[in-house]
């Protein structure tokens, strides 16, 4: 990270710089951002989005840079919400410099959204990253060069490396001081139609405010941008604007004048800058997507990987995840309990069964969402995600999702809480709730556990079929959902237009940060409303008599047995259900309490008062029912509203009920 001692002393000023860091996916924007920042960072929503924003804060030279990541995009169009956030930040904060960052890998991608930033009118530092892998794949790049071609700083970089971020930050604090004059030279129209650009621009000129160059409003204005016409009608006389939309009547292809001009100015910075050889070299990307990218081995590739991942959860991630549960839970509870003594106070009882618990349900996820979300950040920085979702799209179209949605939802397969925030890899909008409405529907290993302890009580030698029957149950149920969301949920469908980045070496520090702010972000936004809610569900399952079986939790099981008899089941499986909601496990531990007994004459007591059927049609609805508290908290907070949650739970306890009904019927006609 770079220091004050690590710069050159520049000038006594002493005031503060604001810079953006901009550029395009995958060009390793966020890597320089924490080796800039390091943990002197702040992670947050940008304001009414629910858009991830860093800020950082750097010393060097005396100088303080507050650094500001702004969201990746190729464009400052208003097509997506990155772009607009990117946009109206540039245009309202005008920082004092933009370091765009490129990939010299594939300038051509990086240096259009630079042609797009030089006319804001904000100074242009360029940082030319990826230029080993650049190397690697024969294309050499000659930075002064490019820095001629284009006027404008150009400072080659390595993220990774940390190499040349000193450089760059002493340009930085050059160009903001002035100690650098640079007239850019700006992308034009294409020649047929620089007379129109020319006469809208004195049009606008006097009318704009000063955050709005006119050069940048006039192309906008020939991109057909909605905010733009929007921005005009509202600052322009009602006459000027009228005069502007006749012109562009006239000139109903100014959109391609507009592109057409900015890739020819791209296509002269490449040609000047760039050498490439003379053989086509085939670098080991191409050889590894060959493979990785195709309709069958492609898919093979995945499922290993997946594989994988979820084996190393199994072996590492949920151990650690019982023996904290372990320690947290029942050490702490049996140790307050032996203090508190034969006379344990209502407070005391609220915190050993509920406070303890709550808190005990949310660090004990911890291992489990280290492992999935480092795994997720290995593969994201070393480019393979992007495989993944390429492969998995045209299925995932089904649901009316995208490719990268497929992986948050796998991740359920372990805990529903990383798959809800898994789904923060995807565009925040209609893709990404989708995706988190979807997330609870497949069955996380505490169901699992549930079936693994119930099934063979009920079905004996029969027990792993069935078990197979309501994972494909929990997944149809899946597609359904997502098919009748689709249709019925308002907002643009999905479509996947990605990159494929080249393949490197992922970075530890990035890794280490994103899956730090993750947690972090977690721990900080459901933590209390978790414990809150256990207290909430402690209280209800203790009072008025302090007994489970007369409390209100089992009133309410009571209230619902004329429901519950028609999918088969009495009042205690009812209530088994309903203590499920904190936690799926306590669905077990709730019937083994209201029948009384040890291990063994639990089982008896199960197959004596519960049949086949019965026992399939609870299985089912334990399967579909509304996800644990946690789970329902995390979708809370990642969705902003608890009106999304209330429609998922009501599809997933239409869908129990429905599918428990058709098992418990279905099931009596076969176990006749």
């Amino acid at each position: 990270m770079a220091t004050p001692e690590s710069g050159h002393q520049l000038g006594t000023v002493s005031d503060s710089i604001t810079v953006a860091l901009a550029g395009p996916p995958n060009v390793g924007k966020s890597t320089i951002f924490n080796a800039l920042t390091g943990l002197r960072q702040r992670v947050g929503n940008w304001p009414g989005k629910t858009v991830e924003r860093k800020e950082g804060v750097v010393e060097f030279g005396g100088r303080t840079i507050h650094l500001v990541d702004l969201p990746g995009t190729y464009a400052l169009t208003a097509h997506s919400v990155e772009e607009e956030i990117a946009r109206e930040f540039l245009l309202g904060e005008r920082p004092r410099v933009i370091i765009a960052v490129v990939n010299a890998a594939a300038l051509e991608r990086g240096l259009y959204l630079v042609s797009e930033l030089l006319l804001l009118g904000i100074p242009v530092v360029v940082a030319l990253n990826m230029t080993d892998v650049a190397e690697a794949i024969g294309v050499d790049i000659e930075p002064d060069v490019l820095q001629a071609a284009m006027s404008v700083p150009v400072v080659p970089v390595c993220g990774t490396g940390r190499l040349g971020l000193d450089r760059l930050l002493q340009r930085v604090v050059e160009v903001a001081d002035g100690c650098v004059q640079s007239a850019p030279r700006l992308p034009q129209v294409r020649p047929d139609h620089r007379q129109v650009y020319d006469q809208i621009i004195q049009l606008i000129r006097k009318h704009l405010r000063a955050e709005y160059p006119a050069e940048w409003v006039t192309m906008k204005l020939f991109e057909a941008d909605p905010r733009v016409t929007e921005l005009l009608q509202q600052q322009l006389p009602p006459e000027t604007v009228e005069s502007i939309r006749a012109i562009l009547q006239r000139h109903d292809d100014a959109f391609w004048a507009v592109v057409s001009g900015r890739y020819e100015w791209v296509g002269r910075m490449v040609r000047a800058a760039v050498k490439r050889p003379r053989t086509r070299v085939i670098g080991w990307t191409e050889r590894a997507d060959e493979w990785l990218t195709h309709p069958v081995w492609g898919m093979l590739a995945l499922g290993l990987i997946l594989g994988a991942v979820f084996l190393l959860t199994a072996w590492v991630g949920k151990p650690l995840q019982e023996l904290l549960d372990e320690s947290l839970v029942t050490r702490t509870a049996s140790a307050l309990r032996a203090a508190f003594g034969d006379s344990v106070p209502w407070w005391g009882q609220l915190l050993v069964e509920g406070v303890i618990p709550g808190v005990g349900t949310v660090a004990s996820f911890l291992p489990i969402m280290l492992i999935f979300f480092t795994a997720l950040a290995v593969l994201e920085d070393a480019g393979y995600m992007a495989r993944a979702a390429f492969v998995m799209d045209r299925f995932m179209h089904v649901l009316g999702l995208h490719g990268r949605s497929f992986l948050p939802l796998m991740l359920g397969f372990g805990c529903n809480v990383p798959a809800v925030l898994g789904a923060r890899v995807l565009e925040a909008g209609r893709a990404q709730l989708l995706t988190i409405l979807l997330a609870p529907f497949v069955p996380c290993t505490a169901r699992l556990a549930v079936i693994t302890v119930l099934a063979p009580i009920f079905f004996g030698f029969w027990a792993p079929l069935v078990a197979f029957g309501l994972v494909a149950i929990a997944l149809v149920c899946l597609a359904i959902a997502g098919w009748l969301l689709n249709r019925f949920m308002p907002g643009q469908r999905s479509v996947l237009i990605m990159e494929l980045p080249l393949y490197h070496k992922p970075d530890l520090s990035t890794v280490a940060r994103a899956v730090y702010d993750q947690v972090l972000a977690f721990l900080r936004k459901a933590a209390t409303v978790i414990v809150v809610m256990s207290v909430v569900v402690w209280y209800a399952s203790t009072y008025p008599g302090g007994d489970l079986g007369t409390s209100y939790l089992a009133r309410l099981g009571h209230a619902l047995a004329p429901a519950a008899k028609l999918i088969g089941f009495d009042s205690r499986l009812a209530v088994a259900v309903m203590s499920s909601v904190i936690a799926k496990e306590n669905a077990i531990s709730t019937l083994a309490i209201l029948l009384g007994g040890d291990q063994r004459t639990f089982a008896d007591g199960i197959r004596a008062i519960y049949s086949p059927a019965s026992g399939l049609s609870f299985l089912v609805v334990m399967t579909l029912f509304v996800p644990c508290l946690p789970t329902m908290v995390t979708m809370w907070k990642e969705t902003g509203s608890i009106n999304w949650v209330l429609l998922s739970a009501a599809i997933m306890v239409t869908m129990s009920f429905a599918a428990g009904l058709s098992a418990f019927h279905l099931a009596n006609i076969f176990f006749r």
